[in-house]
C-alpha cells in the first residue's frame, strides 16, 4: 500500500499531473471518475495568493468527491512561498505540493518552477520552511536537473526527504529540454532504489499507455506513475491502466457516445465553475483532444469552436451523435 502520510493510495496509484489551463474542477471530475487516485490543481503562483489576486483564489477551489487531492503552488521567494502555504492550508487540501520543475520562461526567469534547479540550496531551505508552516504532507514535483550538466536529482531528492517531504514525483528531463526527446526514467530508477529513500517515488513523462505504465513499474520500480497530455481529451487513460494491470487485457477504446458524454459532461461543468462565457470559451481548446481519431471531423470541430451558447453547442453535439462517426485508433 502506497501511503503519503496517512493516505492511503492503493498499490501502484496513478496520479494526475498539474497543468496549467488544464487541471481544474471540471477536468478532475472526469479525471476521477475514470480511475485517477491522486489529482493536483493547477499550479498557483505564491504572490497571486498573497495579493489575493482573483484568478489565484478561484484555483484553491476543491470539492470533495475529488478527495485526496493536493493544492500544487509556486514561486521564487522562500516568505511567499511560506505565506502561500498557509494560505493554501485554509482551503482544506489534502495535501500541499510544491513546483520545482515548471519548464516555463515567464515562470524560470523569476527562479520559480524549475528556475530553482540552479540554487539546490535555497529549494531545500524553501521546502524546509514550507513543511514546518503546515500540518499537512507536503510533496514535491520537480526533474532531473536543469541541464545534462546539472543532473542532481540523486542527491537532491534525499535532501528534500531529509526536510521532511512525504513524495516526490520526478519528471524525466531537464528544464533545458522542456518536453522535447524522451523522458529519460534512468535517475528516477536510481532515486527510488536509492536505499536511504523511504519516502514514495513516484515517476512522469512519456506514461501515453498502459504497456508504458507497467514498463515503468517494471524496470525502474517506481511506487506509481503521475500522467499528463497523454490525459488531455482522454481521461479514460487512468481506467484503461488499472484494467490492464488487473487483466492483461486492454479496454476497448471508447465509443463516440461514450465521447460525447464526457465533452457534455466537462462543457456543463465548466459553464457551471466559471459561468457560461469563460467556460464556453476555455472549453475550446479541448474538443480536438476529445474526438481525436474521428475522421472528417474539421466542419464539427469548426462549429464546435465558434458556438456561442450553452445550448448551441449541445445542439451541435447532439447533431454529431446522430452522425455516428466511425471512430478510428490514432
Amino acid at each position: 500500500m502506497v501511503k503519503i502520510g496517512n493516505i492511503e493510495l492503493g498499490d501502484f496509484p496513478l496520479l494526475l499531473a498539474p497543468m496549467e489551463d488544464v487541471s481544474d474542477p471540471p477536468f478532475r471530475y472526469l479525471c476521477k471518475k475514470h480511475g485517477a487516485d491522486l489529482m493536483f490543481t493547477e499550479f498557483i503562483s505564491s504572490e497571486g495568493l498573497i495579493r489575493d489576486a482573483v484568478k489565484s483564489k478561484k484555483k484553491l477551489d476543491i470539492f470533495e468527491y475529488e478527495r485526496p487531492i493536493g493544492i500544487q503552488i509556486f514561486g521564487g521567494e522562500i516568505e511567499p512561498m511560506r505565506e502561500a502555504a498557509e494560505i493554501a492550508a485554509m482551503a482544506k487540501p489534502d495535501i500541499i505540493d510544491i513546483n520545482f520543475g515548471c519548464p516555463v520562461k515567464k515562470v524560470v526567469c523569476k527562479n520559480a518552477g524549475a528556475g530553482i534547479l540552479r540554487d539546490i540550496p535555497k529549494m531545500v531551505r524553501m521546502t524546509s520552511e514550507i513543511v514546518k508552516s503546515t500540518n499537512l504532507p507536503v510533496t514535491v514535483k520537480t526533474r532531473l536537473g536543469w541541464d545534462n550538466n546539472s543532473k542532481f536529482i540523486l542527491e537532491t531528492a534525499e535532501r528534500l526527504q531529509d526536510v521532511g517531504i512525504k513524495a516526490i514525483t520526478i519528471h524525466g528531463r531537464t528544464r533545458e529540454q522542456l518536453y522535447k526527446g524522451d523522458a529519460d526514467w534512468t535517475l528516477i530508477g536510481e532515486v527510488k532504489n536509492n536505499q536511504r529513500m523511504f519516502i514514495p517515488v513516484f515517476g512522469n513523462g512519456d506514461v501515453d499507455s498502459p504497456q508504458k505504465a507497467i514498463e515503468k513499474r517494471n524496470t525502474f520500480g517506481v511506487d506509481g506513475v503521475m500522467i499528463g497530455r497523454a490525459s488531455i481529451g482522454y481521461p479514460w487513460i487512468f481506467n484503461e491502466i488499472k484494467h490492464f494491470m488487473r487483466t492483461g487485457e486492454m479496454l476497448s477504446l471508447p465509443l463516440l457516445d461514450e465521447r460525447i458524454d464526457a465533452v457534455r459532461t466537462h462543457l456543463i461543468k465548466s459553464v457551471e465553475w466559471k459561468g457560461e462565457a469563460l467556460g464556453i470559451l476555455e472549453m475550446r481548446r479541448h474538443y480536438s483532444n476529445y474526438f481525436r481519431g474521428v475522421p472528417n471531423f474539421k466542419d464539427y470541430r469548426v462549429k464546435l469552436v465558434t458556438g456561442q451558447t450553452l445550448s448551441e453547442i449541445e445542439l451541435i453535439l447532439d447533431e454529431v451523435r446522430s452522425m455516428a462517426f466511425e471512430f478510428v485508433s490514432v
